[in-house]
């Protein structure tokens, strides 16, 4: 099976351990505080270039902190940007590598996906994918020692990745990251607006209702919202900024939100 090796460290964060641990330290410490009086079972964060989306996705993070000691399980589900395919997929590794070492995956889980059809194996469309990768040391930070279940949504299904996270869910010791950025490439004002409004869709957990143009992960995200709402979990705005906001110009931004579900 071996490991998945890091496809974007260096270009979409540091490629240097120790400047990787300082970056995804400060954004966790200058993240914007979450508001909650119940653990946070799940999260919505981007998958940009850390200059861009870094402190949206500190900003998810921090809000898993106060219950990290207890996650074992890290359910990690985004978008295929490069290999189109139908339904789910996974990679046949055992780890997946950043700079600060190798995350070790579920194949218990995997391998029952994969047994009862709900999942297929696809090791190109993982091989140069950054949706997941770009979370992984986040993930390294706040639960060390947690294996994770990376899965790529490569269709516009989002109720057959609902299942699997129904499948998943599990008890407190795991916790789900849904990897999605909002709108693309609209001047400030204009993604401002959109992305208000997919928020309060998404706090609203109107599965279904949120399309390709409002967020990149919208088959994952749809599917959060659809067993958010059958699970009977709140959603909540963490942070909401674009990349006019963080590190870019802002003739042309792409949005970004962190979003807890308890």
């Amino acid at each position: 099976m071996g490991t998945r090796a890091a496809a974007v460290a260096g270009t979409f964060y540091p490629g240097d351990a120790k400047r990787l641990t300082a970056a995804v330290e400060a954004y966790l410490a200058d993240a914007r505080p979450a508001v909650q009086t119940q653990p946070t079972k799940a999260v919505i964060a981007p998958h940009a270039g850390y200059q861009y989306s870094g402190p949206v996705a500190g900003s998810a993070y921090a809000s898993l902190i106060p219950q990290a000691k207890g996650i074992e399980r890290v359910i990690l589900v985004g978008p295929s940007h490069r290999v189109p395919f139908a339904g789910v997929a996974a990679s046949r590794a055992a780890a997946f590598a950043t700079p600060l070492g190798a995350v070790s995956v579920d194949r218990d889980a995997i391998e029952a996906l994969l047994k009862d059809g709900l999942i297929v194996q696809n090791d190109a469309a993982h091989a140069r994918e950054h949706s997941l990768e770009v979370h992984l040391p986040f993930v390294q930070r706040v639960f060390p020692g947690a294996s994770v279940v990376p899965l790529l949504a490569g269709d516009h299904d989002f109720t057959s990745v609902a299942a699997i996270l129904a499948r998943l869910w599990g008890g407190p010791e795991t916790v789900i990251v849904v990897s999605s950025d909002l709108s693309h490439y609209h001047d400030y004002e204009t993604a401002c607006r959109l992305d208000r409004e997919t928020a309060e869709t998404i706090q609203a957990r109107h599965a279904g209702a949120v399309d390709f143009d409002q967020a990149c992960g919208a088959t994952p995200v749809n599917a959060l919202l659809r067993i958010a709402a059958d699970k009977g979990l709140s959603a909540a705005t963490i942070d909401l900024r674009n990349s006019g906001d963080t590190a870019g110009p802002r003739d042309e931004v792409v949005g970004y939100g962190a979003f807890a579900f308890c």
